[in-house]
């Protein structure tokens, strides 16, 4: 799917035996490509089709990634289609497994809260915080999710105003304050005959909009191709029409840093970086029928790797290594 295509424009099942048939192709990234087509089964309807896809890569030999999302995307999914029984029985494996990822602990707790077990979704959300978070003052970007669902659950209960609440007030940044967006009462004004009313509502749930299609629209980071040191020397030694683009490795590294400077500042959210291999991009260019020296293929390349769920977000989160590899924190690296 192209980054720009509307999502409601998306023959999912289209969509999914598409990166069904890409995950045959690049079998080192088939987790990734297999739970975006499990989830374009899901939009399409087709439920079983996507707890397959989820069985498919748990009963796979080779390790996963993450098979703790793996399966908390199938409890969702099977408790969508009356396997309520099965779907609890995963959601308390997942949650007696501990994952250090947020992102198992926000869809079962999701699922949970879809489902109307609010109490039982806000101690997941809590658990979840307690386990990843160490600093509350200063929380993970990948935890905030946590931090926001927790709010939520809490103002559906009713439950009062906490140091978590406090911390999920502080980080979100939109216009409307999430006191507003998770009123629980909020329901009741679009009923209202009040112009008022029913103006403040538009506003709020335009600011939620907002957000989804920010992150509808692009599904991948826009990405900076980055090869580290013995890449780079090989692959200009096989491919000399590239040494213009390449004219050292230092210089390489500060060209990634100054461009996605420059696309921060204009405005442009979720970059990353994708590293390359000479054999991938070898291949890559076999794919195209274009020869591997010629430099226009070279951000196709970068787009390919991140639709493949190759990308790592810049800039790295406080206190994280830099990504160019040096071992040192960003802030005293390329982020200084």
């Amino acid at each position: 799917m192209r980054p720009d295509t509307p999502a409601e424009n998306v023959d999912h099942n289209a969509e999914a035996a598409r990166l069904e048939r890409a995950a045959g192709l690049y079998p080192e990234d088939v987790e990734h490509l297999l739970l975006q087509a499990a989830a374009h089964r899901e939009l399409a309807g087709d439920r079983p089709a996507a707890t397959a896809l989820y069985d498919r890569l748990l009963s796979a030999p080779e390790p996963l990634d993450n098979p703790h999302l793996v399966r908390a995307l199938k409890a969702s999914n099977l408790w969508e289609y009356d396997h309520e029984a099965e779907a609890r029985a995963i959601i308390e494996g997942v949650r007696a497994a501990a994952p250090r990822d947020p992102a198992p602990w926000v869809i079962v707790a999701e699922s949970l809260e879809s489902h109307d077990e609010l109490e039982a979704a806000e101690e997941t959300f809590t658990a979840g915080l307690r386990l990843l978070v160490a600093d509350a003052a200063n929380p993970p970007q990948s935890t905030h999710p946590l931090l926001y669902g927790r709010h939520r659950v809490r103002r559906m209960l009713g439950a009062p105003h906490d140091e978590w609440d406090t911390v999920a007030d502080t980080l979100h940044s939109s216009r409307v304050s999430l006191d507003e967006l998770h009123d629980p009462k909020r329901i009741w004004s679009l009923g209202s005959d009040n112009p008022a009313e029913l103006e403040a509502e538009i506003s709020r749930l335009r600011a939620e909009l907002g957000a989804y299609r920010e992150a509808l629209s692009r599904p991948f980071p826009v990405a900076v191709l980055h090869w580290p040191a013995p890449e780079l020397a090989e692959l200009v030694a096989a491919y000399p029409t590239l040494t213009a683009e390449y004219s050292s490795h230092e210089e390489h590294l500060r060209t990634i840093e100054a461009s996605l400077r420059e696309l921060s500042a204009s405005g442009t959210a979720n970059l990353g970086i994708v590293t390359g291999t000479v054999p991938s991009y070898e291949a890559f260019a076999a794919s195209e029928g274009t020869s591997p020296g010629d430099v226009t293929l070279l951000p196709q390349y970068a787009t390919t790797l991140a639709a493949r769920g190759r990308a790592v977000a810049w800039p790295p989160e406080r206190g994280a290594e830099c990504w160019c590899g040096s071992g040192r924190a960003y802030e005293g690296c390329h982020g200084g």
